[in-house]
């Protein structure tokens, strides 16, 4: 991979996305209980979780909230209903107003649907931070998976991250909701793929019964074995599990430490390989060695705070 690849591919800041909460912002009880949680970010949603006739009220609470309360740590992203709503002028004035970390996008199929909203921020002059994010939940955006985040590599494209949504894939495929994913994981893979050519971020789909800690910790590990970034969640109960799986282990810590030493070592400076107790290390592995260690660092760091 050239610099020039490489530069694009993590030019955006490390972040801690293990474990993505989504509250209902027709929800006062639980937007109020995000600040004690230790999620890495929040998807506060105007879409599925809020009905037709409450989408007006859900907005003022939302921006109720926001500009009353801060987040800490955590990432604020905001679901937005789809351009094709009557919703979605209104949910775009509440992203322009609340300027969170990034707004969500259903149901993305087209490059286009995202680069719309880029331009749309970038005409209201909305700060570079202000971020895109994705959920990739149907046929057609499985198949455009490529292409969609082909398009954050564009120089004004905000696009930052995938969120996959297995619900409504699952209802438009007919594969059911059976344990282990077997049908369903070319598709993760294949939006995983996607996201990890054009350095996006990519998160896991729910795991829909909250009280199932079994079903979710499989789910996590098997989300952390394919590369996930980290997975969305719809209980508080879900976070810890998130944050084990999805987190650096113990062994990973201290093997990227070794590996980040040995290439930081002046002796190594002109090296692209180092023999490090038998194994062949390329210096790729020094810069993942690097990434982790940064977001070691975050975690870290959060646990320092009150």
């Amino acid at each position: 991979m050239t610099s020039e690849a490489l530069s694009f591919r993590f030019h955006h800041p490390s972040r801690l996305r293990r474990s993505v909460l989504t509250v209902p912002a027709i929800n006062d009880r639980a937007m109020e209980k995000v600040a004690s949680l230790d999620c890495d970010a929040v998807i506060f949603d105007l879409e599925d979780s809020v009905a037709e006739d409450r989408k007006a009220d859900a907005r003022g609470k939302l921006l109720n909230f926001l500009q009353k309360n801060a987040l800490g740590h955590r990432e604020c992203i905001i679901r937005i209903n789809a351009a094709d709503t009557l919703h979605f002028r209104e949910d775009m004035a509440l992203v322009l107003e609340a300027l969170p970390d990034a707004v969500l996008l259903p149901k993305v199929e087209e490059p286009v649907t995202s680069q719309d909203v880029a331009d749309m921020l970038g005409e209201h002059d909305a700060a570079e931070g202000l971020r895109i994010w994705a959920m990739i939940e149907t046929p057609r955006g499985i198949l455009n998976a490529a292409a969609i985040a082909s398009s954050g590599r564009t120089s004004d494209s905000r696009l930052d991250a995938f969120v996959v949504g297995l619900n409504d894939l699952r209802k438009a495929t007919g594969i059911p909701a059976a344990p282990g994913r077997t049908y369903l994981v070319p598709y993760l893979m294949q939006v995983l793929l996607a996201a990890r050519a054009y350095g996006l971020d990519v998160i896991d789909s729910v795991s829909n019964d909250f009280r199932d800690m079994e079903a979710l910790a499989a789910e996590c590990a098997q989300g952390r074995a394919m590369g996930f970034d980290g997975k969305m969640l719809i209980h508080p109960a879900q976070i810890e599990p998130a944050n084990h799986h999805f987190g650096p282990s113990e062994t990973a810590i201290a093997e990227a430490r070794l590996v980040a030493d040995a290439f930081a070592n002046p002796a190594h400076a002109a090296l692209n390989v180092i023999n490090i107790d038998g194994r062949m290390i390329e210096r790729l592995h020094a810069e993942e060695a690097t990434r982790l260690l940064a977001k070691v660092a975050l975690i870290s760091a959060r646990k320092d705070k009150p």
